[in-house]
């Protein structure tokens, strides 16, 4: 498999038996995100599950860089999120006219997606930020495009900067920007806003009830939810928008490869939960039955029906 990137990859012999093994490139996200972690613990249970698969993790910009590397054949698995890879396979907003050949494996966090201010900044609302700098989200990632299009339907126009998160982190600790937008999980903030909050106190704000409603007429491709008081200390309830977190693959992978690939994650008990903490306990299949917004890979389809679950029609490939 030719992945011209990082150079040709040739397939070697597995430790066991001499067998061979699968090279499989999984595109991830910043190395400072709690995801990046994740990513690496379902890579070492791919790699340890006797399917045959050598899976390595490639740090990347996230979901809008994982698709364009996946249609670029420079990836054969990555992080999406739910709203975008909707678009993506749809061929409409940031893909208008260019559809994607892509299908979901899984589903594992949903990311309510948090702005951060510095305390300090006196920005207490959303519409406080017309004009001010702030970073979207890493550059290439769902967050980044989700923030501009939730703000061009608020009417709120901020002075974006772009960076990487551990740029952006430094950038606020010093006070050079007040505030960016950053993933999390609906129980707690990402670890890169804990590392900041450890440097200055930090505001999250959230969206009044008026641009809740503006954003749900306008975005069906998203939810709005409540976070309850705690995500951080003295951080109050709030609400904000959020999409879902799994991960998706181009249809040239093989229905063996994916059926294997969710078989392994389906099958671990503890890994991915002692890696990122919002994932233990929780029921990834049926989270990807529920957050799905395109149809499943035909080898998840498989691992879902032989495993008891009813796959929806709408998330059934068609071809």
């Amino acid at each position: 498999m030719k992945h011209t990137f990082i150079g040709v990859l040739t397939a070697g012999l597995m430790a066991c038996g001499g067998a061979y093994a699968e090279d499989i490139l999984f595109g991830s996200t910043s190395a400072s995100s709690s995801h990046y972690g994740y990513i690496v613990a379902v890579g070492k249970l791919i790699n340890e599950s006797g399917a045959g698969l050598n899976a390595t993790v490639v740090e990347t910009g996230a979901t809008m860089d994982n698709i364009r590397r996946m249609e670029r054949g420079q990836l054969d698995l990555g992080i999406i999120t739910t709203n975008v890879v909707q678009h993506a396979v749809a061929g409409t907003n940031e893909f208008d006219g260019k559809p994607q050949d892509l299908q979901m494996l899984w589903v594992y966090a949903p990311s309510p997606q948090n702005v951060i201010m510095r305390a300090d900044s006196g920005i207490e609302s959303l519409d406080q930020l017309n004009g001010v700098r702030l970073n979207p989200g890493i550059k290439g990632s769902a967050t980044e495009t989700t923030t501009e299009a939730v703000f061009d339907v608020l009417g709120i126009k901020p002075e974006y900067v772009r960076g990487s998160t551990t740029d952006i982190v430094d950038a606020i600790k010093d006070n050079r920007l007040p505030g960016y937008v950053k993933s999390g999980s609906p129980t707690a903030l990402d670890s890169s806003t804990m590392d900041l909050a450890t440097a200055t106190e930090i505001r999250v704000l959230g969206v009044t009830l008026e641009q809740a409603d503006k954003i749900r007429a306008n975005m069906p491709d998203i939810s709005i939810v409540d976070i309850a008081a705690g995500v951080a200390e003295g951080i109050p309830a709030y609400t904000i928008w959020s999409f879902g977190v799994g991960i998706a693959a181009p249809t040239r992978m093989s229905e063996e490869t994916a059926y294997q690939i969710v078989n392994a994650v389906m099958s671990d008990k503890t890994a991915q939960g002692n890696a990122m903490a919002s994932v233990k306990g929780a029921d990834l299949a049926q989270m990807t039955l529920d957050y799905s917004t395109v149809p499943l890979h035909p080898g998840a389809v498989r691992w879902f029906e032989e495993n008891g679950y009813s796959v929806p029609d709408k998330l059934k490939p068609t071809n």
